[in-house]
């Protein structure tokens, strides 16, 4: 596969990485309580970092993180936001995926 066509593909030298991780909040909280929780989440632990997520979210979260531009996702980022989840008083559970392919992963 030529160079070219790998880039467009994100393939080989130019795979990008993430990772899923899943979490929970308290059955308590209310809709304005997890609507705080998430603004904090994306400002915080993935916007400020330069990454982005995707995924679903209630009081049982499970989202799918990479790099907001072209590149991948690092263990330092996987670092940064379990950091950031552990420092929460609020959050439980919180489980890490390996780091996977974002494009082409099952």
């Amino acid at each position: 596969m030529r160079k070219r066509l790998r880039k467009k593909l994100r393939k080989g030298e130019f795979q990008e990485m993430g990772f899923e991780v899943q979490f929970n909040l308290p059955s308590h909280a209310d809709q304005e309580q997890q609507n705080a929780f998430f603004d904090s989440f994306i400002q915080e632990a993935i916007e400020k970092n330069g990454l982005m997520c995707g995924g679903g979210c209630g009081l049982a979260w499970n989202v799918f993180v990479t790099r907001n531009q072209r590149g991948t996702a690092t263990q330092s980022d996987r670092e940064i936001v379990r950091s950031w989840l552990e420092r929460r008083p609020e959050v439980s559970g919180i489980q890490f995926g390996p780091l996977t392919d974002a494009w082409y992963s099952v």
